[in-house]
């Protein structure tokens, strides 16, 4: 009961409380760029894109945990959450600094992902390890397309998309070291068609 109780409290903070990050946000220290209005809607898009994919994370890695049996992939599962957590905050801070606002689908792409989570984690661990590999190998993916896609001058967002980059490939080594399994092809695909779903999606609302 405790550990749920403890669940569902982390559950409410990443919907709906405000992130915190114990590391200083990259880019914190670059001037704002001047960028026109339509610019400004566009990276507070892509950053709202990609708070919802750390949403995602937070909710994925979470259902995961919950259902690891080895204490050592629970604890990467967990360490890579945290550092999700700091991912949330500084999309979420760079969103409000643009004038957007987060997307009103968190809470259903959250439940969603959780779920999943949970059914990845009773393939067994080098399911589960593999599936947290493809994930972030995805994400890493999704995160170079959108450095590419920001206004060239918005240096303090792509400042935060490389880091949080560099996160993702960090998160997917740590997987494979512990024995991730590739996952069959059509499990990939059907990823990638959800994510390209939820992207295209939160973009506009």
């Amino acid at each position: 009961m405790d550990r749920l109780i403890i669940e569902f409290d982390r559950a409410l903070r990443t919907m709906f409380g405000p992130a915190r990050s114990t590391r200083p946000m990259p880019g914190g220290g670059l001037p704002e760029a001047e960028l026109s209005p339509q610019e400004k809607r566009h990276a507070a898009a892509l950053m709202r894109v990609n708070h919802c994919g750390e949403v995602c994370a937070q909710a994925l890695y979470q259902g995961q945990a919950l259902t690891s049996r080895n204490p050592v992939v629970t604890r990467a599962l967990r360490r890579a959450g945290d550092e999700e957590t700091e991912h949330l905050a500084w999309t979420e801070r760079r969103i409000e600094e643009l004038g957007g606002r987060k997307s009103l689908l968190n809470p259903v792409w959250y439940v969603g992902s959780l779920t999943v989570g949970v059914l990845a984690g009773r393939f067994g661990e080098a399911a589960n390890l593999g599936f947290l590999a493809e994930t972030e190998a995805q994400v890493e993916a999704h995160l170079a397309d959108h450095m590419g896609r920001l206004p060239q001058a918005d240096r303090k967002s792509w400042a935060v998309l490389e880091q949080m980059q560099q996160d993702e490939i960090s998160h997917a080594r740590t997987a494979r070291q512990l024995g991730a399994q590739e996952l069959p092809l059509p499990v990939k695909l059907a990823m990638r068609l959800a994510s390209k779903v939820m992207t295209t999606t939160t973009y506009w609302v």
